[in-house]
């Protein structure tokens, strides 16, 4: 027997138009925080050294050991994405954007720890799981719980607008890593 709260409402009270809650509404709500705040935590560590992190320097220092030229800017860049696109995916802000940005900056961690195997310390699990939770978040959009909900032009999620996110985070993730040694 199932309760009235598992049961999908299918239309709302007179006079009111929001749309009934749905169980994956919460399981994205969760999903987007703990993404979102694992990201913007590692764009602390870059931006701020805060967390054990490098900071702009050591991070930039990271960056070049990489092959990326211009070291600090690249740390920059990824840091600001990694803490903007994660707060803003916590929040469910601009979510297919938000989540393009985590997106790129995850291929791009893939690609320097590649060759290390799968698993970690050294393999790329862990950032293929990001990536995946990120595209995820993009194709299927913030949940009913977000604050897309307020912004006209992103109250409803389509697959298009998905998909060309995870497209945009692809080929922005291309391009960093044509520049890159």
């Amino acid at each position: 027997m199932t309760s009235t709260l598992d049961r999908p409402r299918t239309s709302a009270p007179a006079g009111t138009a929001v749309p009934a809650a749905r169980p994956y509404d919460a399981g994205l709500l969760v999903l987007r925080l703990a993404l979102g705040l694992t990201m913007a935590a590692h764009g602390a560590q870059k931006l701020f050294g805060w967390f054990g992190g490098g900071g702009l320097e050591g991070t930039g220092q990271f960056f070049t050991m990489s092959g990326y030229p211009a070291g600090e800017t690249m740390a920059l860049l990824a840091g600001l994405t990694e803490t903007l696109g994660g707060l803003a995916l916590a929040v469910g802000l601009l979510t297919p954007l938000a989540g393009a940005a985590v997106l790129g900056t995850m291929i791009n961690a893939m690609a320097v720890k590649w060759g290390g195997g799968f698993f970690a310390p050294d393999g790329v699990e862990y950032e293929l799981l990001l990536a995946a939770g990120a595209a995820a978040l993009t194709l299927t959009g913030p949940g009913r719980y977000a604050a897309d909900r307020f912004l006209p032009g992103l109250r409803a999620h389509g697959l298009l607008r998905g998909a060309a996110a995870v497209l945009l985070g692809v080929v922005a993730a291309g391009v960093v890593l044509l520049v890159r040694d």
